[in-house]
């Protein structure tokens, strides 16, 4: 993986979409990290915190479609890439570098063989000088992420026979087909139906 971008500013950007200079964002990162000593530690808490704490809108049944990461916070939910944005702004909020990834999986195959876009994170931790990539979708129906600085534990397994794979760069934004989809639909239902399939 690498960074698209050389410029660790551009990781940390407060924009339309990653508002984590919204109060409500700033506010929810500092409470949750300000007893935590080091970034390592506050990175684990968030990522932690959006991936148990908000939970995966299509998991919960729950037909609303987020996409700021202000949105996110306010109605708590939001499925892979919406919650990616959440974790960005809280990571962003308290000066940790924190980019995007995206996978291309096969859900379910070989039933529904339409490849689809998820979407994670990558965290730039200064005291390691390295970046890891985290999946706060939510550990549901038996996955399992996890943080790790040594192991990647990310949501979903690749099979490169079925052309599964990861996109290998770390994105300063998300990519504008993710954000053009969450937009385009109020209804969980409609947009479970037409989910980006690539980048």
């Amino acid at each position: 993986m690498y960074p698209e971008s050389d410029d660790l500013n551009e990781y940390l950007v407060s924009d339309e979409i990653i508002d984590w200079q919204t109060p409500a964002v700033r506010q929810k990162a500092l409470e949750l990290t300000e007893s935590l000593p080091g970034e390592v530690e506050k990175a684990r808490c968030l990522y932690e915190w959006v991936r148990d704490a908000i939970p995966h809108s299509h998991d919960a049944g729950l037909d609303v479609v987020t996409c700021t990461a202000g949105e996110v916070l306010r109605r708590g939910t939001g499925i892979c890439f919406a919650k990616s944005h959440l974790l960005a702004a809280l990571l962003r909020a308290v000066n940790i570098p924190a980019g995007f990834c995206y996978q291309v999986l096969r859900i379910d195959p070989p039933v529904d063989d339409e490849p689809v876009l998820h979407g994670f994170n990558a965290i730039y931790l200064a005291t390691l000088g390295k970046w890891i990539r985290v999946d706060a979708r939510g550990n549901t129906n038996g996955i399992n992420a996890q943080f790790s600085i040594r192991k990647e534990q990310l949501a979903f397994a690749m099979d490169p026979a079925a052309d599964e794979f990861i996109y290998e760069a770390i994105f300063a934004a998300p990519v504008e087909s993710v954000v053009k989809r969450l937009k385009m639909y109020k209804s969980m239902s409609d947009l479970w139906l037409d989910l980006p399939q690539s980048l």
